[in-house]
């Protein structure tokens, strides 16, 4: 009966543990991740207009890598928005070097499409050297 109960304990605390370790995984670092797309904004309006529920399977918190040029700035909210249609959040402070009307190379995790402001979502992005 002894053996039965700690058996009984000892899967609980095993089950326990490896219920906390899936749960709480550790968090993923974009900017050391090697890209899983490099795109171009043209790239990505087409495959979303072709299909957007494909495109979103294939992007969908995926690290991707793109160039454009910088439409403007947001200071507050650290991010930037890419030509017109990318708006991009960075991981750190925003860097000083960004300027508007400057092309730029950033990596990040794609997060989707915004219908409603008609513009693509990147976070945890860090500019490329």
């Amino acid at each position: 009966m002894k053996k039965k109960i700690l058996t009984t304990i000892s899967l609980f605390i095993i089950i326990g543990i490896l219920s906390f370790f899936y749960i709480y995984k550790g968090h993923r670092d974009i900017e050391s991740e090697t890209a899983d797309y490099v795109v171009t904004v043209n790239e990505l309006e087409r495959e979303f207009a072709s299909n957007d529920s494909l495109a979103y399977i294939k992007y969908q918190d995926k690290t991707i890598e793109l160039s454009a040029r910088v439409t403007s700035i947001d200071k507050a909210g650290n991010g930037i928005v890419m030509s017109e249609k990318i708006f991009v959040t960075f991981k750190n402070r925003l860097p000083q070097s960004i300027t508007s009307g400057k092309t730029l190379k950033i990596k990040g995790r794609f997060l989707g499409y915004d219908e409603l402001l008609q513009e693509f979502k990147i976070d945890q992005s860090s500019v490329v050297h």
